[in-house]
């Protein structure tokens, strides 16, 4: 026999049983479910944000180079992977092109791919320093300026992988750290001048998380490829030791955390440093701190302790302000 409902309550079932689905469940409903590009999704903290994403609910443009990997993440649910090198403009605006008529729109956009290089200044050469900077931060440039209509359309986010390294530098990590400074720069910038179309931008700084950037700096520095049969026994010994490296970190679902946020928080923060354990956390602040005290040590307008103090205790007020806003 079968059971016919009114029509007020059958009505109400179906109200309850679709709030009960997680927002971008709903895999071929384009108006429900939010789509995010992420660059650099082939592996590491890329392929981890991709994949949280898209077991999350939320439809995930995954940017890529190799063929292989294009592959491998289109076999992920909710996941469509995208050719796309972010050093090259015609990908970047094929991608805008396939993403548009794709009809979902883009909510987000997560700028992942990088790339460093480690050796003194004096003796890195230019052409390195041109490799790291083309990636690191005329890449986040040229995705976010071609994406920008796309965001704007949707009110939505966009967020940079940058790193605790954007306020460290030291011996031999010049130029990632000068890459991630700049990063820095242009995130403050860009939130400023995007905050009236209603897009919010962000930065998340991780700190020592498993990732395959040691071993491509190995590849990189050693001029070779990880399949080259013809690699000398010192070759393949570093770059088996870059392995092993990465192998001990932790895996970055911290940094995922802290893009979902960033990405779908009602009130995100401009910056999420995320670090795993407190050592890289007391460095990276006390750094930060210490660039400050030594800017106002001996000049004009130096500040006494209490006046530092009084500063410090009004921005963490007005940082506090956000969570209390209601912020998920």
């Amino acid at each position: 026999m079968k059971t016919i409902f009114p029509t007020g309550v059958l009505a109400i079932i179906l109200t309850v049983v679709f709030l009960s689905v997680p927002v971008g469940a709903l895999a071929g409903d384009h108006a429900v479910q939010r789509a995010v590009l992420v660059t650099g999704a082939s592996s590491g903290i890329g392929r981890n944000i991709t994949e949280r994403l898209a077991a999350s609910g939320y439809f995930v443009y995954a940017g890529a180079r190799k063929d292989k990997d294009l592959a491998e993440l289109d076999g992920i649910d909710n996941v469509k992977s995208v050719r796309l090198d972010v050093t090259v403009q015609a990908e970047i605006d094929a991608a805008v092109a396939f993403i548009r008529k794709e009809g979902r729109g883009l909510y987000g956009v997560v700028n992942n791919a990088g790339v460093a290089v480690f050796s003194p200044m004096n003796e890195t050469p230019e052409q390195d320093i041109d490799f790291v900077f083309d990636v690191n931060i005329y890449g986040p440039y040229r995705v976010n300026k071609a994406f920008a209509g796309l965001l704007v359309e949707s009110k939505g986010r966009t967020t940079t992988i940058g790193s605790i390294s954007g306020f460290i530098s030291g011996a031999n990590s010049g130029t990632y750290s000068m890459s991630k400074f700049a990063i820095e720069a242009y995130t403050d910038a860009l939130a400023a001048e995007m905050a009236d179309s209603g897009v919010l931008v962000s930065v998340v700084e991780p700190g020592g998380y498993k990732s395959r950037i040691r071993e491509k700096v190995t590849i990189h520095r050693l001029g070779v490829d990880s399949t080259d049969a013809a690699m000398s026994d010192e070759q393949k010994k570093s770059l088996q030791q870059a392995i092993e490296r990465n192998a001990s970190l932790k895996e970055p679902d911290e940094v995922s955390d802290a893009v979902m946020r960033a990405l779908f928080d009602d009130a995100p923060k401009l910056r999420y440093m995320v670090v795993p354990n407190e050592g890289e956390a007391e460095l990276t602040i006390k750094t930060a701190l210490g660039r400050a005290v030594q800017l106002n040590a001996d000049q004009p307008y130096s500040y006494d302790r209490e006046e530092l103090v009084a500063m410090l205790d009004a921005l963490l007020a007005e940082q506090a302000k956000p969570a209390e806003s209601g912020a998920q």
